[in-house]
């Protein structure tokens, strides 16, 4: 009798793991994709995953779908290890009804959520998906907003990361939106609202999948997605590694590593890296890599708003949140994108305990005619809000150029900064010394004998008065003006100091962030 009984869990454990046939996953893979338990597998630790509901099937009656019915439904849920931490994930199997969600796939997307809630753990999701199961009619759009709303409940509780590694279109396209960062896959993935046909019959535009939705339109163009893979392998190590920076929840630190890279070294590159012209660029991630820990900086949307450069490193095995300005592409200045980018990086970080360290060289905001009428005051406000808000350590370090709004705005004293620091390059002036001169001194200058040589005197001027650091650091501004080249060993022992750093802000339900 028993033995009966374990041959028919064997068949129907058999069963759900076939998906939808041999078929189907040769299929899968000869369009260089993985299977939805290929994926998971991959994913996780080996042997660590455990699943749940291997064996639902939907309950759909109509279109003879009362025939058609396969253990799973057509996604993996469970949860298993990444480096020995518990993670939650669901993936979305292709070759079962093309991945759509169901009434009853959807209930168990949200079991794991609401588990993942309670334990304190990531939530990951492998996305490959035709979207709603049209058979199911409504019941499957309200599986999509109960999963809408557990992302939104569980956004700066939980991480939640979202792998897209097929097609994502309508309204599936709004879970990943809410959750922290997006991987796609270039030439198999895509997102979109709506798709070509529907454009074209709708607006009369011809346009692709890649080019209307693909992994680098949406890491280049609209910002939508954060990591762009060259495979699904690297796609799934994106996430491993992106999971080795941030914490379980946000009652959690980050985890530290062990060091090996000195915290004293010094590196006399430092020293000469910035230019002696103030209008000559240089790239800020070089900078970076010569301070954290062994030059290793993971970046984040690497290919949208260049300008502004984010991601996490570590100081002294500690992992921070790297936010700064990238002089080598449109001097480093602030835009709508830059502002945007920078914003929810930074929220992030302030969510799930992460410290936050801002190079600043910036001349300014982008001014223009479509920046004003895009809203760059909303967006640029976007940034100065999250970093006003947040309660995490923070440090500053001025290398260049802090002009104008843009200096309040990047991490600055004035906003609950912890610890700033200013290289003795540092430019700290409402603006830059020519563009000053030229309004202080208009009516001097066009009654000078040489008004060259009097404009050049009174730039020397202004830039000795106002554009350097000492007139902050007199000020308090700035804590303390250093040598470049001992940067790293400042803002470990800054990070030591705030270890323990408390901060709130008053008591409300929650701010009305400029959206």
């Amino acid at each position: 009798m028993i033995e009966n009984k374990l041959k028919l869990l064997k068949e129907k454990n058999e069963a759900a793991e076939a998906g939808g046939g041999a078929e189907r996953a040769a299929r899968q893979h000869a369009d260089g994709k993985m299977t939805a338990r290929e994926r998971v597998e991959f994913l996780l630790d080996d042997g660590t995953f455990e699943e749940f509901d291997k064996l639902k099937t939907h309950r759909c009656l109509d279109f003879g779908m009362q025939a058609q019915l396969f253990p799973g439904d057509g996604f993996i849920t469970g949860h298993g290890l990444i480096d020995g931490r518990e993670v939650f994930v669901f993936a979305q199997d292709f070759t079962i009804f093309g991945g759509s969600l169901s009434e009853s796939n959807a209930e168990k997307v949200c079991k794991i959520m609401d588990l993942a809630m309670k334990v304190g753990a990531p939530v990951i999701g492998l996305n490959d998906s035709g979207g709603a199961r049209i058979q199911e009619g409504v019941a499957s759009l309200a599986g999509y907003a109960d999963i809408f709303l557990r992302n939104t409940l569980a956004s700066g509780v939980i991480p939640q990361i979202s792998a897209i590694m097929g097609p994502c279109a309508g309204g599936a396209v709004y879970s990943p939106a809410i959750t922290d960062f997006t991987v796609m896959v270039k030439n198999t993935s895509y997102m979109f609202i709506t798709g070509p046909d529907v454009i074209k019959t709708v607006t009369h535009e011809e346009v692709t999948k890649e080019e209307l939705g693909g992994a680098m339109t949406h890491n280049q163009t609209s910002g939508v997605a954060h990591f762009a893979a060259e495979n699904e392998e690297e796609c799934l190590r994106i996430i491993r590694e992106l999971i080795s920076f941030i914490p379980s929840n946000n009652m959690d630190d980050p985890p530290r590593i062990a060091c090996d890279d000195p915290i004293e070294r010094a590196d006399e590159a430092l020293n000469t890296i910035v230019p002696s012209e103030s209008n000559k660029p240089y790239d800020i991630r070089r900078i970076i890599e010569l301070v954290i820990d062994n030059g290793y900086f993971f970046e984040i949307q690497e290919h949208f708003a260049r300008n502004i450069v984010i991601g996490f490193a570590r100081l002294n095995g500690q992992p921070v949140g790297i936010v700064a300005n990238q002089p080598a592409f449109l001097a480093g200045v602030l835009d709508i994108d830059a502002s945007i980018k920078g914003a929810r990086f930074v929220r992030f970080c302030d969510c799930f305990n992460i410290p936050i360290i801002t190079f600043e060289d910036v001349p300014g905001f982008l001014p223009g005619v479509n920046q004003e009428h895009f809203g760059i005051i909303r967006h640029g406000a976007k940034l100065l809000f999250a970093y006003a808000e947040a309660t995490v350590p923070k440090i500053t370090v001025v290398t260049r150029k802090a002009y104008g709004g843009a200096y309040c705005v990047m991490g600055s004293k004035h906003i609950r900064t912890d610890i700033n620091f200013a290289w003795p390059t540092a430019e700290i002036a409402v603006m830059g010394a020519e563009g000053a001169v030229g309004i202080l001194y208009r009516r001097d200058l066009a009654g000078a004998a040489d008004p060259e040589a009097a404009r050049r005197e009174k730039i020397e001027e202004y830039q000795d008065k106002f554009a350097s650091p000492y007139v902050a650091a007199e000020k308090g501004f700035i804590d303390e003006v250093i040598e470049p080249r001992y940067t790293r060993q400042k803002l470990i022992r800054a990070l030591r100091l705030l270890e323990n750093k408390r901060d709130s802000n008053p008591p409300k339900k929650h701010g009305n962030i400029p959206l």
